[in-house]
């Protein structure tokens, strides 16, 4: 489902980031730690076409992602990877439901207000459907963006760091909620961290190394 091999990335002449292989099979749960400077938020980035890997190939579904143009990887990527980024990035002046709405408008699929509906009670945030986004709390702000990446049915979901700014009760909330969502949807989830108190939750896990 998701494969990524001899992935390198450099900012710079003196900043080459080399990356470990990585099979992630359909339905499976990945963790990807590493302390800041391993270069986990750049492979999380690579690996959701947001930027190109300078050597290597990442497949997603069979689909070698550098070979699509920039139009082709947005509508891929919309409708492929669900992306939980460290900072939400609503769109303040609208709903939650038209936050969703845009996700699907966005990757060229069909409204489904039905499938916004259902996900976000499955997340027991429904009751914020009129809400606007910056009147969330922290916590649903995040049920929100589980959403947001759920919405179009991706193959794949990519978190980069859900849990770093929460506490202990509500890391364990989202962690599982996101596991709960991933294992109903069949998709393969990874998320990416530095957030030790997640090492003991997934069996399958890759660790990036400081890279100088």
């Amino acid at each position: 489902m998701l494969q990524a091999e001899n992935i390198q990335f450099a900012y710079d002449e003196k900043t080459k980031l080399q990356f470990p292989d990585i099979h992630c099979q359909k339905g499976e749960q990945w963790l990807l730690l590493g302390q800041s400077g391993s270069g986990k938020t750049t492979l999380l980035h690579l690996l959701g076409g947001l930027m190109k890997a300078q050597e290597g190939h990442i497949k997603i579904a069979d689909t070698d992602i550098a070979t699509l143009s920039a139009s082709q990887l947005d509508h891929f990527r919309g409708r492929n990877i669900g992306i939980i980024f460290q900072k939400s990035h609503f769109v303040r002046a609208l709903t939650v439901e038209e936050n969703l709405v845009l996700a699907q408008d966005l990757a060229g699929i069909k409204i489904d207000r039905q499938r916004i509906k259902v996900l976000l009670d499955r997340l027991n945030i429904g009751h914020k459907l009129q809400a606007k986004t910056d009147a969330l709390s922290i916590g649903e702000q995040q049920r929100v963006a589980i959403a947001r990446a759920l919405v179009n049915r991706p193959k794949i979901i990519l978190a980069d760091e859900p849990t770093s700014a929460l506490d202990d009760h509500n890391c364990d909330e989202v962690i599982r909620l996101l596991e709960q969502q991933a294992k109903e949807e069949a998709v393969t989830l990874l998320i990416v961290t530095h957030d030790g108190r997640l090492k003991n939750k997934f069996d399958h896990q890759i660790h990036l190394q400081k890279q100088l």
